[in-house]
């Protein structure tokens, strides 16, 4: 075992004292030592429950026969991060949780490891050290956030409230029906209830095979969710006497799968981020042409909030992501050979899945969309790729052209929103890209108050920053190079025309060359004054094209 080289031997006595000093037996220290990463805090809705989720996992790995040994890592709320400067610390953290948990893992030489988180960059932070370390391991995660109801039985989400700002300035909503908004959008434990980031990334680890089926789907409340979680637990210790790896999982045609999910259930922007940073572990290459041509032969066949009004516990009770991987492989688009976790492979899980609600689930031959949920747009405004959520932009905005209107920054066009300064046309948000921002910050705030305010199929937005899970609309960000590398974002102009076709994948600037070889001449980044991590970060972060990476 791994583990013996802390337990094993003459010389290891000092280190058998020191396990002594925690309580552990002998028996339990000849056992595999399991490592129980466990992100729970009393802040993040997501991560409020995750002991219990811990406990659970615990038990499974008791059960076993292994020994468990449990340690704690950061958390941050999107949601609470969100329009403020608390949202450039989110992207960083995803970093920061990578590097911990290897330590630990790395430091203590554990036989195997269960992650518990459950919200936006917790995830992909865990997996990336998961494939880094590439010990026997899984992730479990918490659950989605069951929907709140309104009094007239409407169904709302944490999406319903931040609009809800929007509606209230433009006098749709009441602030007293805003507070019933509040009060009942988000009801308890658990990640956001739509096909958010949080969401999107539990799914996608269950699509790669390196989460147990359902991980993505069961709501947090549930028995269902504690039983998923001890077998997580009983799971992992198979794996270490199996002797599988992650990276045994995680090989190319898992991500492929992955991107396909992604494709079909329409979900975050972010995942074109985290996949590529979470492959990059594995020695994979996932660029954004992956994501594309995967979108343009993959049909969107769910539509979860933002998209529309269902949420995760529909999409659970249709069949889970089980369903949506069958459905896909029906037209060839999953590779059924791909092993997963759980000792099975993809093709014997999709067999006994079944779809029980075709209002949620669609056929591939009846979709919402021949094409997948995101797509990556090019031009001479993002020469190296911007990413947008086509499945959640009307119709009527799928082609769209106007002046821009440039902002230095989130809050100046937050601003010039709420004052009814724009009415039409581009927000254009620069220097908020990873570099830039630093930190990349979402901005589901300004897309949020743009729809509430009937804006939705007037005003485009373009950034080289990010948006959440939960934006919907004409939102195009990940612009790369970014304005702080000099890319052309930086050069735009108040009043320049920008064209954008999503079907085409195209989006200019109406600029000539010649002009904009002009300014690039006198262009001169600006500079931000940087402290602490965040000067760290943005001295070795990469674009946004690359997944964030670190160098």
């Amino acid at each position: 075992m791994r583990s013996d080289m802390i337990k094993k031997g003459l010389d290891r006595a000092g280190h058998r004292s020191l396990l002594k000093a925690i309580g552990l037996t002998d028996e339990e220290i000849s056992r595999p030592i399991i490592a129980v990463a466990n992100s729970a805090n009393e802040i993040v809705p997501g991560h409020i429950h995750l002991d219990r989720i811990t406990e659970a996992v615990k038990t499974g790995i008791r059960l076993a026969g292994a020994t468990p040994l449990e340690f704690g890592t950061i958390g941050v709320c999107d949601g609470i991060a969100m329009g403020h400067s608390g949202m450039k610390y989110s992207l960083v953290s995803r970093d920061v949780i990578a590097d911990s948990v290897e330590l630990m893992l790395q430091a203590h030489q554990f036989d195997g490891v269960v992650l518990v988180a459950d919200c936006d960059k917790i995830v992909p932070g865990m997996l990336m050290a998961l494939l880094r370390v590439n010990i026997p391991g899984l992730l479990v995660s918490g659950g989605p956030m069951m929907c709140g109801y309104l009094p007239t039985g409407e169904s709302l989400d944490l999406i319903s409230v931040f609009e809800g700002v929007g509606r209230v300035k433009s006098g749709d909503l009441s602030e007293k029906d805003m507070k019933v908004f509040e009060n009942e959008a988000c009801p308890g434990a658990g990640s956001c209830a739509g096909m958010f980031t949080a969401n999107s990334m539990n799914c996608l680890s269950e699509a790669i095979g390196l989460a147990l089926p359902g991980n993505g789907t069961i709501p947090a409340v549930t028995a269902k969710r504690i039983r998923l979680a001890k077998e997580a637990g009983m799971r992992v210790v198979e794996l270490v006497r199996e002797d599988i790896k992650p990276r045994d999982i995680a090989t190319e045609a898992a991500f492929t799968n992955a991107v396909a999910v992604d494709m079909a259930v329409g979900a975050s922007t972010n995942t074109v981020l985290h996949l590529p940073a979470i492959a990059r572990e594995a020695g994979i290459k996932l660029d954004l042409e992956i994501f594309d041509s995967m979108s343009r032969k993959t049909p969107n066949i769910s539509k979860i909030s933002p998209a529309s009004k269902q949420h995760m516990q529909d999409l659970d009770a249709a069949g889970g992501i089980s369903a949506v991987m069958k459905e896909l492989a029906s037209k060839n688009l999953i590779d059924k050979d791909v092993l997963t976790v759980s000792g099975r492979k993809v093709g014997d899980i999709i067999n006994g899945a079944s779809i029980y609600n075709r209002d949620v689930i669609r056929s591939a031959d009846n979709p919402y969309s021949t094409e997948g949920g995101i797509a990556i747009l090019r031009g001479n405004l993002a020469p190296d790729g911007a990413v947008v959520k086509q499945s959640a932009v009307s119709p009527l905005m799928m082609k769209f052209s106007g002046p821009a209107h440039v902002f230095d920054g989130e809050e100046e066009a937050m601003k010039a929103v709420m004052e009814d300064r724009i009415k039409e046309g581009f927000i254009l948000i620069r220097y908020e890209g990873p570099k830039g921002g630093p930190g990349m910050r979402e901005m589901l705030s300004i897309t949020s108050v743009i729809t509430g305010k009937g804006l939705g199929e007037k005003v485009a937005l373009l950034t080289d920053g990010r948006f959440s899970g939960g934006t919907r609309g004409p939102c195009i960000g990940h612009i790369s190079p970014e304005a702080a590398d000099g890319g052309p974002i930086a050069l735009a102009r108040d009043g320049d025309l920008v064209e954008m076709d999503i079907p085409a994948r195209t989006l200019e600037i109406r600029v000539s060359s010649d002009e904009m070889e002009k300014r690039k001449k006198s262009f001169r980044p600006r500079e931000k004054k940087n402290e602490g991590i965040l000067a760290r970060y943005a001295r070795s972060v990469k674009s946004a094209n690359t997944g964030a990476i670190l160098e």
